[in-house]
């Protein structure tokens, strides 16, 4: 029998959505997520999962998430630590002149990316953000972007707009709806976002063959990226874990 000792609470908690997994050395043994809206009924998800001892979090949805995540750690009996951005950490150099101020969930992609794939690469999130960040395969972050995600794009036009209400549409390289244009207009944005960032590092000798994607819109604009991808799940929840299991 395994020991509850050796099982790990992962949470990366979003401005949409809160994801978590309980890991063991092989891999993960359960993974589900909820509405962060939903965050009060955290503890009573985690309470129909095999118990861990210790919990890791990333959380960039501010300090009323971050007291929802301790109150249902409390509930089950689980220590939390909450990570935040290191100059350098497992192979990963940090970039930006404050290094805590990258976003944890962020830093996490970054290791996990690192540890999961060679050689220069755009560690790409497609989530409510969108995040492109260059990484060499000496494990440099050298820089990144933050855009909306496509359902951001799409939910301001459908806020900010007297004319443009917001239906389905499908992409089209021309399109000839509104709902159309709608969706293709977003897809290819954050499309155009990877394609720049590629270039920007190409500019700097540093070319990257792959795009090491993950996120709820992943799927979504894995098709029209006229690059390498390789879409990584919960790659978010994989760098934590390994930030955890860290000697």
């Amino acid at each position: 029998m395994v020991s509850e000792s050796n099982y790990l609470l992962a949470l990366d908690a979003g401005n949409t959505r809160i994801k978590w997994g309980i890991a063991l050395e092989h891999g993960w043994i359960a993974r589900d997520a909820l509405p962060t809206a939903r965050a009060a009924d955290l503890a009573e998800a985690l309470e129909a999962a095999p118990r861990a001892r210790h919990a890791i979090a990333s959380n960039v949805a501010g300090p009323a998430l971050q007291a929802e995540l301790e109150l249902a750690c409390q509930a089950i009996g689980v220590s939390l630590r909450v990570i935040r951005s290191e100059a350098e950490q497992l192979g990963v150099t940090n970039g930006y002149r404050e290094p805590t101020q990258l976003g944890s969930d962020r830093w996490a992609a970054l290791i996990a990316a690192h540890r999961a794939h060679g050689g220069h690469k755009l560690v790409v999130n497609a989530g409510t953000a969108l995040t492109v960040d260059a990484l060499t395969a000496d494990g440099r972050f050298v820089g990144g972007i933050i855009v909306p995600g496509p359902g951001l794009m799409r939910t301001s036009l459908n806020r900010g707009t007297a004319g443009l209400r917001l239906t389905e549409g499908a992409f089209h390289f021309l399109p000839l709806t509104t709902p159309d244009a709608i969706t293709s207009g977003a897809i290819q944005a954050a499309v155009g976002a990877v394609a720049r960032m590629h270039d920007a590092m190409a500019g700097a000798g540093a070319t990257p063959p792959l795009v090491v994607l993950s996120g709820g819109a992943a799927a979504e604009i894995a098709p029209h990226l006229p690059l390498e991808v390789v879409i990584h799940e919960n790659l978010v929840l994989d760098g934590l874990v390994l930030i955890g299991r860290q000697a």
